[in-house]
């Protein structure tokens, strides 16, 4: 029974930090996504068919993909130059920034 409650104990946990590592700063992210700009566009809908539209992706999609590029696990010499210096921070920012866009 104490190893039951010790894991109900732990996944709460585990669950309400998750919430926590993602909650970015919307505006922070704006300011943050001049350099986005260029291929994703001013709103995060992208003029080019080739580059996708970031707005109203949602958060954990968004930091997911970012951090895959930064740490090459996706590769893409653009993007992985581009998030090579974001912190988790930044990233958590920028994927609010978009997720709150329509």
């Amino acid at each position: 029974m104490k190893h039951k409650i010790l894991a109900l104990i732990s996944a709460i946990t585990l669950a309400a930090s998750a919430n926590v590592a993602f909650a970015g700063d919307v505006a922070a992210g704006k300011a943050k996504s001049a350099a986005c700009a260029a291929c994703h566009g001013a709103k995060g809908i992208s003029a080019v068919p080739m580059y996708p539209n970031l707005a109203g992706q949602k958060e954990t999609y968004t930091i997911k993909q970012m951090k895959a590029f930064k740490d090459k696990v996706r590769i893409d010499p653009t993007m992985n130059a581009m998030m090579a210096p974001l912190s988790d921070a930044d990233m958590a920012n920028l994927a609010a920034y978009y997720a709150s866009l329509k």
